[in-house]
């Protein structure tokens, strides 16, 4: 299992566009990815699930990697974040 914890850069939050491009994302990785914000969690490849968060500007959100290929995966995961949140 590797953890990452992310800031959101973005002045609108986690809104529909990067929400649905971080799922295209964590879809194409063979990982099982959650994100967490606060104490809610959410499945980081169902679109829906991830809006319900309600990620705002500045939350702090974690993204938990687990799976057999989660070093390679959390590495992409990390350089989605840094260049679309």
């Amino acid at each position: 299992m590797v953890v990452i914890t992310y800031e959101i850069k973005d002045q609108l939050g986690l809104h529909a566009r990067p929400a649905s491009a971080l799922v295209q994302t964590a879809s194409k990785l063979g990982s099982k990815i959650t994100v967490q914000c606060g104490d809610r969690m959410s499945d980081g490849k169902k679109l829906i699930a991830l809006m319900r968060l309600g990620i705002k500007y500045k939350d702090e959100v974690t993204f938990i990697v687990e799976g057999e290929s989660e070093e390679e995966d959390s590495i992409a995961l990390q350089e989605f974040c840094q260049m679309n949140l």
